[in-house]
């Protein structure tokens, strides 16, 4: 039950697809504890187990004063399409605009291994895609057509917290990721 690093774009953990939840027990609620108090903390709409080096098909999130979890999820989405401003926690201070499914049906369990269901649409819909995505390896900029990922990765390459850019040691209280020459 406590704030934990964020892992940045590059780490190979975001790239995994993450393991399903076998056992319902007090390791995944601590999980679940710790992902939400790091999302809220950071603070976010929403963070996957991924996102701080767990690989485990779990995600949080906190969407119009909706605060919640969901285990080995699985969606529905609908036809119809919206676009909108998406950043993520790995890729600090990046948004840009992305293509999701407008409305989303997620089904799954939560920390106690009760099915769960959540219906949602426009944000909440767009934060469960994103979330998920962390959970199968795809990151939102992998969603973007072939000219804003070009600017996408123009972006992580001039951002300070870059591979590129990073100090000689580099503490972050959102991530561990550091370098030492």
């Amino acid at each position: 039950m406590s704030v934990q690093p964020i892992r940045i774009f590059g780490d190979p953990v975001l790239r995994m697809k993450a393991q399903p939840v076998t056992t319902f027990d007090k390791e995944l609620r601590t999980l679940v504890s710790d992902l939400t108090e790091t999302m809220k903390d950071a603070p976010g709409s929403g963070l996957a187990a991924p996102q701080i080096g767990v690989s485990l098909r779990v995600f949080t999130y906190h969407v119009g004063g909706e605060l919640g979890h969901l285990v080995n999820p699985v969606l529905d989405l609908t036809e119809e399409r919206q676009d909108g401003d998406e950043g993520c926690l790995s890729l600090p201070g990046l948004t840009f605009d992305t293509p999701r499914a407008y409305g989303v049906v997620a089904k799954g369990f939560n920390m106690h291994g009760d099915p769960v269901t959540i219906e949602g649409t426009q944000l909440l819909a767009r934060c469960i895609q994103h979330e998920t995505d962390h959970l199968d390896g795809i990151i939102f900029i992998d969603r973007l057509d072939r000219e804003q990922r070009k600017a996408a990765l123009r972006a992580i390459r001039d951002a300070e917290w870059s591979a590129e850019n990073a100090p000689q040691v580099r503490v972050s209280p959102h991530s561990t990721f550091g370098r030492a020459f």
